[in-house]
Parts: structure tokens; sequence; C-alpha cells
């Protein structure tokens, strides 16, 4: 254990990406569930990644507008194909989306083979970079993530499938680059999963297992010198855990 790592120059810019990714997650992460397709964040995101790293193939580099453009175009064209899919086959959904998974995956493999730096970037985009950020490049996430949530929350009922997988393709957009597919999946699917069966406050007490998760964790990633992202996402499991069997026990004595 090595206390004199709780850099707060280091880990502050870090939560705040946390903060930015959950904002959005969360209440997405719940429609994810409702909705029974919740492997679609594992698809869409990896087809964002897939998008980032044909740019980067091409030489552009990962703070580039192009590489944005194309990680956007990827994840929109994802989410496409699937708001199609799930009109025209919706009883196959999960399957497709698997589908999709694996290929966008396998495809970001077979570019990277030749990459001279393939392995590295892509442990990254899976794990994420999150101990890299800086207050400064979070400037465009935040705009980007607070225009997501008003068009989320303002939309109320008129919320369609088509808004839904384009708001959802922009949030992983931006999440995807900033902690990685495993901290993407975790943030959508385990508070939502936790709060299921709350009976009241549950978007905040859903808000409070990311927090939770992502505090906890990066603390412990300094603290014992362990890689941020699978720390964040067993902390994020832990914290989900606990809310679950906290409203559990709340239900029973109520």
């Amino acid at each position: 254990m090595n206390p004199g790592a709780l850099d707060a120059g280091i880990l502050l810019p870090a939560l705040a990406a946390g903060l930015i990714v959950g904002a959005t997650h969360v209440p997405l992460g719940m429609r994810v569930l409702a909705r029974g397709i919740v492997f679609i964040d594992l698809a869409v995101a990896q087809i964002a990644a897939l998008g980032v790293v044909v740019a980067d193939y091409a030489g552009f580099e990962a703070r580039d507008a192009a590489v944005q453009l194309a990680a956007f175009t990827a994840a929109l064209g994802g989410a496409g194909v699937l708001n199609w899919t799930e009109k025209r086959w919706p009883e196959l959904q999960e399957a497709l989306i698997g589908v999709a998974f694996v290929l966008a995956a396998t495809a970001a493999i077979l570019v990277l083979a030749h990459h001279p730096h393939g392995g590295e970037s892509l442990r990254d985009l899976l794990s994420g970079q999150i101990l890299w950020v800086s207050f400064g490049s979070l400037a465009v996430p935040a705009v980007a993530s607070a225009a997501i949530l008003v068009a989320w929350f303002a939309g109320g009922a008129r919320r369609g499938s088509g808004v839904f997988y384009v708001l959802f393709a922009c949030a992983v957009t931006i999440s995807v680059q900033l902690v990685g597919i495993f901290l993407v999946f975790a943030t959508l699917i385990v508070p939502a999963l936790a709060t299921r069966y709350a009976v009241r406050g549950r978007m905040p007490k859903a808000y409070a297992v990311a927090v939770a998760g992502y505090t906890l964790g990066l603390v412990a990633s300094a603290l014992f010198d362990a890689p941020s992202g699978p720390a964040i996402v067993w902390a994020i499991a832990i914290a989900g855990v606990v809310a679950a069997f906290a409203e559990r026990r709340a239900r029973v004595m109520a």
C-alpha cells in the first residue's frame, strides 16, 4: 500500500471523467435494461473503438478531430443498423447485437495486427486511460454530455428507439475514449441492475453506485498500484452489490 500515491492532481481529473461518463450512462443504462438489450453497449462501444482504430491506423493522432469523427460515425452507423434490425427482427435482436460485437472486435484485431503498438492500443481501448485525462481535456466531453442529458430528459415520453440509438451512440463515442470499453459496460449496466427493484429514488441511488465505484476504484488503484480501469469495474460491482442488498433489506423492513 502506498498512501503517497494519492495525488489529487491525477485522481480528481480522473474522477471528473468518471462522473461525466456516469451522468449519461446511468439513465441510458436503465433504458437498456428495460429494453432487454443488455449487450448493446458493448457492441456500440466496440464499433466506436473500431472507428478509433481505423483512424489511428490511418495516421491520425488520438486527439485529432478526425478520430472523434471516425468514432462517432462508426458508433452512429452501428446504432443505426441495430435500430433497423430491432424493427425488422426484434426476436433476434440480442443475438444480432452479439454478432455485431464479435465482428467489430475481430475487425479491430485484424486492423491492429501489423500496427507497431497494436497490443497497447487494444489494451487502452478495453481498459481505458482514465488516469491520463486532464481538466482541460474534459471541457468538450462535459458540454456534449450535458447536451445529451438535456435531450434525453426533455424528450420524456416522446423518446423513440431512433432517438435512443442516436443519443446512445453519442454517449458511447465520448465515453469509450475516456474510460474504455470495460468501464462503459460497467457504468451502464451495474447501477441500473443494482437499483432495478428500488421502490423510490432509483435514479439518485443508481448515481450513488456509480460515484462510489469510481471514487473507491481510483483510490484503490492508487494505493495498490493496480490498473485503474479494472479496479474501478470491481469497485462499481461491489458498490452495486451493497446497494442491492441495502434495497432488499429496506423492502423487507418496510
